[in-house]
């Protein structure tokens, strides 16, 4: 046989080779990873809940949803193990010690338009009135050359 046809061949075969290696690596790091679990460890499972480990079986995890609330898991369900403070700043919302140099920037900009020195002073509305105006027509009444009855030419009923 010629080179040129078993080259396709092993082109595929090889291919086939490196996507199990890959996917075998990927099964023995999440495996690898599931084994570091220890009780009091903050957790997210597959469908992305984040739990706190209580107790783990042979094939199976009790995990702690909230205060009291209980469940059980398959090992398989852990998706990630997580460290203390990444678990702390997602599920409670705490962040380690951040001593940032850089100014913190307010999430309106109210505080920004009014300096410290003008205290209580009256803000200036920019918007528009709701008042009406008199001179503006009224919703109910035809305007312009409309025909009172709301039919135009081309629709059905028209006269």
């Amino acid at each position: 046989m010629n080179l040129v046809t078993l080259l396709p061949f092993i082109v595929l075969i090889g291919a086939m080779f490196l996507m199990t290696r890959s996917a075998k690596k990927k099964q023995q790091a999440a495996a690898q990873m599931r084994d570091h679990m220890t009780p009091g460890t903050g957790v997210r499972t597959i469908g992305g809940m984040y739990a706190t480990v209580k107790e783990i079986g042979d094939d199976t995890v009790t995990l702690e949803v909230a205060p009291g609330v209980h469940a059980i898991f398959a090992k398989n369900a852990i998706g990630a193990v997580l460290d203390d403070e990444e678990y702390n700043r997602i599920v409670h919302g705490q962040a380690a010690d951040l001593t940032i140099d850089t100014p913190v920037v307010p999430d309106d900009a109210s505080s920004l338009t009014q300096s410290e020195t003008e205290g209580d002073a009256p803000k200036l509305d920019m918007g528009k009135k709701d008042a009406p105006q008199a001179d503006a027509p009224k919703a109910d009444e035809p305007k312009g050359d409309e025909p009172k009855d709301g039919k135009a030419d081309g629709e059905a009923g028209a006269k």
